[in-house]
């Protein structure tokens, strides 16, 4: 299988599995899914932390109003007060909000980039178990459901609105992307071997565009683990530079291991400070 390490940042990487006689097209369009997916588990992460910590969003016209906040009536036993006006502060029981939480935190294992590091393959199946798991948990702590303006519902439900958002350049856009290596467009009416080769066991790093984005930037020769070390070793040579052209006494010339003519003197029996007369 044909390893194609899909790397858009350092936080945006992946390993997708796939063979030389796959289409191009093929290869985009799930690449993209599992990218967007890849996304969405991570949005659910973050705003699922919030929901287990404060309950549910309130409507979006109230947020941040005082007028609105929630009635001592209506406050439940575990309410804790948002201090962003975001959500409602009703916080479910802490027993089953630390089971959401860590299956907040499984889902959002699944999706990593240390996964990369690991040389686990990303897969569709998997991300998307990750998120059925996430629904059953939210449900085991909102039985009645949550309102239709939550972002953890809209994320569940994948019918979120990114747009305006920090998280809708990310988003790709199966249709239209793009996919390069060694700075060249893989062609999407060909197939994967006419640019990777019939090797099955080849591995390349590739990354997706959106249209009209250009070639993205090559990989550095070097990692940033690797230039961090060259840069820590030159560091050290010229503090020891400096330590020699400070030290400037000559004093060791007059030590014994210095006298080129020891080896003479020893041999003579003359050594230890020359000829001795009692």
């Amino acid at each position: 299988m044909v390893m194609l390490h899909m790397k858009r940042s350092d936080d945006q990487q992946f390993l997708y599995e796939t063979t030389v006689e796959a289409k191009v097209n093929d290869v985009i369009k799930e690449m993209c899914e599992i990218h967007n997916l890849r996304l969405r588990v991570h949005r659910l992460f973050l705003e699922g932390g919030e929901l287990a910590e404060f309950g549910p969003a309130r409507e979006p016209s109230k947020v941040g109003i005082d007028d609105y906040k929630v009635k001592d009536s209506e406050k439940s036993a575990w309410f804790k007060e948002d201090p962003t006006g975001r959500r409602t502060g009703n916080a479910p029981m802490p027993e089953t909000a630390k089971v959401l939480k860590k299956t907040l935190a499984d889902a959002d294992a699944v999706q990593n980039k240390k996964q990369v590091e690991k040389k686990v393959v990303m897969q569709k199946k998997d991300l998307m178990e990750a998120m059925d798991n996430v629904r059953g948990a939210v449900m085991i702590n909102f039985p009645m459901g949550l309102p239709e303006w939550d972002n953890v519902r809209l994320a569940i439900e994948d019918t979120e609105e990114l747009e305006g958002t920090s998280f809708a350049g990310d988003v790709m856009d199966p249709e239209s992307a793009q996919l390069w290596w060694a700075g060249k467009q893989m062609m999407p009416g060909n197939l994967m071997k006419d640019h990777v080769g019939r090797n099955e066991k080849t591995k390349v790093i590739c990354k997706l565009q959106k249209k009209g984005a250009g070639a993205p930037a090559r990989e550095p020769v070097v990692t940033a683990e690797i230039q961090k070390e060259m840069l820590a070793f030159y560091h050290k040579k010229q503090e020891e530079q400096k330590k020699l052209e400070e030290n400037q006494d000559d004093g060791y010339l007059y030590s014994s291991w210095a006298n080129s003519g020891s080896l003479k003197q020893s041999l003579s029996g003359v050594s230890g400070g020359g000829v001795k007369f009692r």
